[in-house]
């Protein structure tokens, strides 16, 4: 089943959406810093784009988590050339152990596993409630033609005259009646 148009563009924003901001807050918890505003918005119009591409069929949870993948790893690029200085986070503060690149990481890892489960359930509910729709709107198919059954052919014999005799006696099959 193929995705019409206001489906593809529901689906991609919820991808783009779901994406962007977890991706900005997950940077910003990690790495100390959030981005600027214009950063976010052309990274949304980024990933929409991005999501109307795949947004055509349904995907499986794999494609759905390395679209995720490589939208964490360019939206990281993004949101780091343009950030803004934020609070200290944990994550960040050199006494817990956990560097800026680690907790980087583990913060966008999270964010694609979590997003990409996230997203791939609601893919599934979306296509088997479309299915179950269709089935139920969609007039049924006419029944396939059965073909026609060619009877053998019929051959007449020539009538042979019946006595009377014949034709008034009468005739019993089976066993004698009893005595």
């Amino acid at each position: 089943m193929r995705a019409h148009l206001p489906l593809r563009l529901t689906r991609s924003a919820a991808f783009a959406a779901v994406s962007v901001t977890l991706s900005a807050l997950a940077h910003a918890l990690a790495g100390g810093t959030a981005p600027g505003p214009a950063t976010p918005a052309l990274a949304l119009a980024g990933v929409f784009a991005l999501g109307l591409l795949l947004s055509g069929r349904e995907r499986s949870p794999a494609v759905i988590t390395l679209a995720l993948a490589a939208t964490q790893a360019a939206l990281h690029n993004a949101f780091a050339y343009d950030s803004v200085p934020a609070a200290p986070s944990p994550l960040t503060d050199p006494e817990h152990g956990l560097g800026q690149n680690a907790g980087m990481l583990l913060s966008h890892v999270v964010a694609t596993l979590l997003t990409g489960w996230w997203l791939a359930r609601g893919e599934h509910v979306v296509w088997s409630l479309l299915h179950r729709l269709a089935r139920r709107l969609l007039p049924l198919p006419p029944p396939a033609r059965v073909p026609e059954v060619r009877q053998a052919a019929f051959f007449t014999s020539r009538r042979v005259p019946v006595s009377p005799a014949v034709t008034l006696t009468v005739s019993r099959r089976g066993p004698p009646l009893p005595a």
